[in-house]
C-alpha cells in the first residue's frame, strides 16, 4: 500500500465539487423476457478537471462537438460490468458517460479516475 494518502486532497473542500450525479442503471429481465432497465440517480463529491476539453470535428458532410473530463472521487463509479451499465455523471448541467475508470484503491482511502465522455454528441 502506498503511503501517499491522496483521498485526503480529494475531499476538501478547496477542490472537491459537491454537485455532481451519477445515474447507474441495473438490467434485470422482465416479465416478456425483454431487458428492463432500473436507474438510480445518486450525488457524490468529486475533483472534476478537463480530459481532451471541447473539441470540434470537422467533416467532409459537416462538423460535430465532442467534449471530455476526468472525474476524482472515492464513490466507486463504473465504466460498467455484468448487468450494470456504464455510468452517467451529470455535471454542470451535462452529461457524461463513463467510458475508463483508474483504480487507485491503494492510495489511503482509495479513489478512482474516471475518463468520461460527453453525450449526446452534437453535430
Amino acid at each position: 500500500m502506498a503511503l501517499l494518502d491522496v483521498s485526503e486532497i480529494l475531499l476538501d473542500p478547496d477542490f472537491m465539487d459537491e454537485g455532481l450525479i451519477c445515474t447507474r442503471s441495473t438490467q434485470t429481465v422482465g416479465e416478456t423476457g425483454r431487458a428492463v432497465a432500473i436507474t438510480q440517480p445518486t450525488t457524490f463529491a468529486g475533483v472534476v478537471t478537463s480530459d481532451k476539453g471541447d473539441l470540434l470535428e470537422r467533416f467532409a458532410g459537416g462538423e460535430r462537438k465532442k467534449g471530455s473530463i476526468k472525474v476524482h472521487t472515492v464513490f466507486p463509479l463504473t465504466s460498467g460490468t455484468g448487468s450494470i451499465t456504464a455510468d452517467i455523471v451529470t455535471w454542470l448541467g451535462r452529461d457524461y458517460t463513463v467510458v475508463n475508470v483508474d483504480d487507485y484503491r491503494h492510495f489511503g482511502e482509495g479513489f478512482v479516475c474516471a475518463y468520461c465522455d460527453l453525450i449526446p454528441l452534437k453535430g
